[in-house]
């Protein structure tokens, strides 16, 4: 059984396509293999949060993970602040880790530019993201585009850290989903829905009230001409959110563009809209059971000593290579 590591930031609210991109596949992934998933707060902190927010998102998130479907039975679902090894690792790796390779970090650069002053945490967290793979052996990383670099890194080091010190690490591979799309923003189709947009009409919250969505989607952005037709070049806007409503309803894309043939895009977003809102309200009634029923906390702190055992294990494993000295009894 391979084993998954995976985390979603808890910065901003999680979008619709943080659910049909990853947790739709993270729900798959745990029948099969053995699964880390974590509500990463150490990197959300490389810009400020405010306190209040930070903590309110962390639950959040983690509350969305299981209502999602991942089963906290079948996989360890937790906060990285929870188990202190991954800082611990994140710092030996920076150590392993080039000014070079951090400066060519394509998300650092976006995430300066303009900026005066810079937080070094920002610099160095790819190292932190290195050692949340490292400590558990992760096999496989389900990963976007954007963090596919930070991936390779990750591979770099652990090599780096075998030819050094000894085999040890797992070189990770990425996971690169059979099924799913990636989801675009309603206003730009040439860029992904992401819950960092300042746009809030940009994404759909896996929180939003029906009325929202039937809101968001009746001004998503789409074409001048009429054709419901999955056509990503020629028709950008249009096919994403065809896609949005393949993925929602379980219905092909030939499907769709068969029941709206000589249709306007009025009648097919305002029925897309009722497919997503009946899509979610699922997710949304067992999110607020989860919350209400105070049940998180008890999960959280399950799987987090569950991920703590491992990770302890790891990291010993790690010092006594590198030359630290054993604690005493």
């Amino acid at each position: 059984m391979k084993t998954v590591l995976s985390g979603i930031q808890p910065s901003g609210k999680l979008t619709l396509g943080n659910y049909i991109g990853a947790m739709k596949n993270f729900v798959r992934l745990q029948e099969d293999h053995l699964c880390h998933f974590m509500v990463v707060d150490l990197h959300a902190i490389t810009v400020p949060q405010d306190p209040a927010d930070l903590r309110e998102q962390s639950e959040a998130v983690a509350a969305l993970f299981l209502a999602a479907g991942i089963n906290p039975e079948k996989s360890n679902v937790f906060l990285q602040s929870h188990v202190p090894q991954h800082a611990e690792l994140g710092w030996l790796l920076t150590t392993l880790t080039s000014m070079g390779e951090l400066e060519r970090m394509t998300q650092f650069k976006d995430k300066s530019s303009g900026k005066d002053s810079v937080g070094a945490g920002l610099f160095v967290y790819p190292a932190l993201m290195a050692a949340d793979i490292l400590l558990y052996n992760a096999d496989l990383v389900p990963v976007g585009e954007d963090q596919k670099q930070h991936l390779e890194l990750t591979r770099d080091l652990a090599g780096r850290f075998n030819h050094r010190y000894g085999d040890y690490f797992t070189i990770p591979d990425p996971y690169i989903p059979k099924v799913g799309a990636r989801i675009m923003s309603l206003d730009d189709a040439s860029k992904k829905m992401s819950k960092s947009n300042p746009n809030p009409g940009s994404f759909i919250a896996l929180l939003d009230e029906p009325s929202v969505i039937r809101k968001k989607i009746s001004r998503a952005t789409t074409d001048s001409g009429r054709e419901v037709r999955f056509d990503p070049d020629e028709k950008p806007e249009i096919s994403n959110l065809m896609s949005i409503y393949s993925e929602c309803s379980g219905l092909s894309l030939a499907d769709i563009e068969a029941r709206y043939e000589g249709q306007m895009y009025g009648t097919f977003k305002k029925e897309l809209a009722e497919v997503v809102v009946s899509a979610l309200e699922p997710l949304q009634q067992r999110y607020r059971e989860i919350r209400e029923s105070g049940e998180l906390a008890g999960i959280l702190s399950r799987s987090a000593e569950r991920a703590e055992a491992v990770a302890a294990k790891t990291l010993a494993e790690v010092k006594d290579r590198m030359g630290f000295v054993r604690k005493g009894n």
